[in-house]
């Protein structure tokens, strides 16, 4: 039992409320749009004062959607215990996760197509990138990544690109389980270990004293040799 599921919810923070509308207003969402219809629908569901949820989703649609989107953040982490992980390689790691994300929204993909037409206005798109950053770093985070240079931003920006085109091709999929989604999924992944792999090589044969460094270049810029 949740704490939300424990307390009234006249006395839940708007925090906590939420978090246990979100689910709620997305199962609306895909008849009523992300819309104040679908909060009040869903406050009703859960109990609330409509004008007590609405107040939570202050920030109108976009807020919904990214309460939406840390609900199903949670709904893939508690999918995938962290001692499975671990006995995983990490290509298995990201696989996992990414699918049970995508299994977390599979009954509401009418919601999830509404929400990325809502992201993708021109207002909206850096709430979108923050959400899908937010979203990418908490995948590899779970995967055992502990990377802090460029790598931590690569390894982000990559699977970010595989999992909006996997979306693309999920949301219109009809194969049973899933399995085109799967199969693109794994090929894309791959892809990604590909470059890894190969980027490790690269970087291990560079000779040191030949690499180019940032500083030294920058130095070079203030203090030409002479």
């Amino acid at each position: 039992m949740t704490k939300e599921d424990a307390m009234a919810p006249a006395d839940l923070t708007l925090d906590e409320l939420r978090e246990g509308l979100a689910p709620l207003v997305a199962a609306n969402a895909a008849f009523d749009g992300w819309s104040d219809a679908a909060v009040r629908a869903a406050a009703e569901t859960f109990g609330a004062d409509p004008d007590v949820a609405r107040l939570a989703f202050a920030g109108g649609a976009v807020d919904m959607i990214d309460a939406w989107f840390a609900e199903i953040d949670r709904r893939m982490i508690d999918a995938v215990p962290a001692d499975a992980l671990a006995a995983m390689k990490i290509r298995q790691r990201i696989t996992m996760l990414v699918e049970a994300r995508l299994a977390a929204v599979a009954g509401e993909r009418e919601a999830l197509r509404r929400a990325l037409a809502i992201l993708a206005m021109p207002q909206n798109v850096a709430r979108a990138a923050r959400l899908g950053w937010r979203t990418m770093d908490l995948i590899w985070r779970l995967a055992g990544d502990t990377a802090t240079d460029y790598n931590h931003y690569t390894k982000r920006a990559m699977l970010g690109a595989v999992y909006a085109a996997t979306v693309t091709v999920f949301l219109d999929d009809e194969s049973g389980g899933h399995a085109d989604t799967r199969a693109f999924l794994a090929r894309r992944i791959d892809g990604i270990m590909r470059f890894e792999k190969l980027k490790h090589q690269f970087l291990s044969s560079r000779d040191p004293e030949r690499s180019l460094s940032l500083s030294r270049f920058i130095g070079r810029l203030r203090y030409p040799a002479v």
